[in-house]
Order: structure tokens, then sequence, then C-alpha cells
């Protein structure tokens, strides 16, 4: 794998990663809610107008179009164990931005997460 197809693979995770974290953000935002026929209109508005949420659905557009973009270059199987980065990516960030738990047994798991992203990249 050459410099340019890792990097799209890089980059296409890194912004499915911050659309996860950004809707993660709307959704505190918006706080908890219950889709009723009663609501669906209002709370669909709310989370629909959301600026995290329009941000992290913009994220998932780029990195779909980024995607396409390494798909073209490399092979599906060695592309797709790649998105695990994002797992490891979204639990730090996690830990730091809204101060979830990472417990010792989430880091072991993250931590094979690297070492067969790692075994794949190789091959």
């Amino acid at each position: 794998m050459n410099l340019l197809s890792f990097s799209l693979i890089l980059f296409g995770v890194l912004l499915n990663a911050a659309a996860q974290l950004l809707l993660k953000a709307g959704t505190n935002a918006v706080g908890h809610f219950a889709f009723s026929r009663d609501n669906v209109l209002p709370v669909g508005w709310q989370l629909a107008t959301e600026p995290h949420i329009m941000g992290g659905l913009t994220c998932y557009v780029i990195s779909v179009v980024v995607w396409i973009m390494a798909l073209s270059r490399v092979e599906v199987s060695i592309a797709y164990p790649m998105l695990s980065i994002g797992y490891v990516v979204n639990a730090l960030a996690a830990l730091w931005l809204f101060g979830e738990a990472v417990s010792v047994t989430r880091m072991a798991g993250i931590g094979i997460i690297i070492v067969g992203v790692y075994v794949v990249a190789r091959s």
C-alpha cells in the first residue's frame, strides 16, 4: 500500500470517527428523547437542525467520497479492516471529550485492535 492509499484510508476513517463524535455531541445537546406520534416532527426537526448533527452527517458524506477513492486503489480485504482504527480513535476521544469510562478491558480490546490493524496493513 502506498502513502496516498494509506492517507485516503486514514482520512476516511478519521472523518467517520469525527462523524460519530459529532453525532454524540449533538444528541448530548438535544438530550434524551423518545419518538412518539405526537413528537416525531418536533424532535425530528430539533435533530435535523442541531449543528453538531449536521456536521456529523456532513463528515459522513465526505467520508464516503474519500472511502470510494481509497477502494479504487486498495483491495477491500485490506481497506475494510482499517476501519477498526475508528474504534481506537472514538474510545480515546470519548474519554477525553465526554468523560466516558474506558476500562482496562476496553483498553485491552483497543490494544488487540491496534495489533490486528498492524498485521493486516503489513500483509
